[in-house]
């Protein structure tokens, strides 16, 4: 178990730290550079003030905006209320602990690395929603005219995290060996 809390933290670490510190810089220092507040007060302020909508073009196919995400992925189930908030937070933790319990009991070392990713990434989300009332989204993807749903180090952590865990389960040999057992026992049922 050490070693794999020895693989899960550091990786934890980075990821909530990359997402934390990336969207102190593009809110702070990149749209409110006058204004901006230093990385260590941000983090811990609560009640911050959500700056309106915002965008600046990096590339053809790249705008760094200012979007305040009161949903879960893509804007799903967003809602202003304190109640909300507090459902969404909660049901985000609450995987969270799914997750580690699964760490707990992986013995891949694949898979203790995805959920880093996954963890650190939801509770980085978390976070936001605790200081701000939203996340802060802030990458814009769009080719023709088509815009990719604004995202941040967070949401690509928890996409990265969940492949990476779905590839070890299924096409890691001990994982995938387990898996059809496990299947086999459930139709044997």
């Amino acid at each position: 178990m050490k070693t794999k809390i020895l693989r899960f933290l550091p990786t934890f670490l980075a990821i909530f730290a990359a997402d934390q510190v990336s969207k102190w810089w593009i809110k702070e220092i990149f749209f409110e550079f006058e204004d901006a507040k230093p990385f260590f007060e941000w983090l811990v302020s609560f009640g911050q003030t959500t700056r309106s909508f915002d965008t600046h073009t990096m590339t053809e196919f790249l705008n760094f905006v200012i979007v305040w995400n009161k949903g879960v992925s893509f804007g799903l189930f967003a809602n202003d209320s304190f109640t909300g908030k507090l459902i969404l937070s909660g049901v985000a933790i609450l995987i969270c602990v799914f997750f580690f319990m699964l760490l707990l009991k992986s013995g891949k070392k694949v898979q203790h690395f995805a959920i880093a990713f996954i963890i650190a990434g939801a509770l980085s989300n978390v976070w936001d929603r605790v200081r701000f009332g939203a996340v802060y989204d802030f990458l814009d993807f769009h080719v023709m005219g088509w815009h990719y749903p604004a995202f941040n180090v967070a949401d690509s952590a928890i996409t990265i995290g969940v492949i990476l865990y779905i590839y070890a389960e299924f096409f890691i040999k001990d994982n995938r060996n387990s898996f059809v057992k496990k299947v086999g026992r459930w139709h044997a049922s």
